[in-house]
C-alpha cells in the first residue's frame, strides 16, 4: 500500500471558497479514477498555528504504478489545473 500526502498553502484571494472547491474536486475523483483506493481532504484548524499548511490531501494506492496512473489521469489533471491557480506552496510525501 502506498500513501500519498500533499499539503498546500493558498493565496489570500477567495481562500475559504477555494479550500471548499479543492475538497469538492479532489474527493470527487473517487469513482472516476480507478487507481485511487481512498481519498480525504482536511483543513488546518482555525485555532492551529496560522503558519501551518492550510489543506491536506491523504490518498492511498495499491502500488507506485497506481499512484502514477492517478497522477496522469485526465480527471486528476483537471483538478491539478484548478489547484495550481489558487495555491502558493505545495509539499508532498509518498510512503
Amino acid at each position: 500500500m502506498i500513501t500519498h500526502i500533499v499539503m498546500w498553502r493558498l493565496k489570500d484571494e477567495n481562500k475559504e471558497a477555494n479550500k471548499l472547491e479543492m475538497k469538492r474536486l479532489l474527493e470527487g475523483l473517487k469513482g472516476k479514477v480507478e487507481a485511487l483506493e481512498s481519498i480525504s481532504v482536511s483543513f488546518n484548524d482555525a485555532q492551529a498555528d496560522p503558519k501551518n499548511f492550510e489543506v491536506i490531501l491523504h490518498t492511498t494506492f495499491k502500488d507506485f504504478d497506481q499512484l502514477d496512473a492517478y497522477a496522469k489521469h485526465p480527471e486528476h489533471l483537471k483538478v491539478v489545473d484548478f489547484i495550481k491557480s489558487v495555491v502558493t506552496e505545495r509539499v508532498a510525501i509518498d510512503y
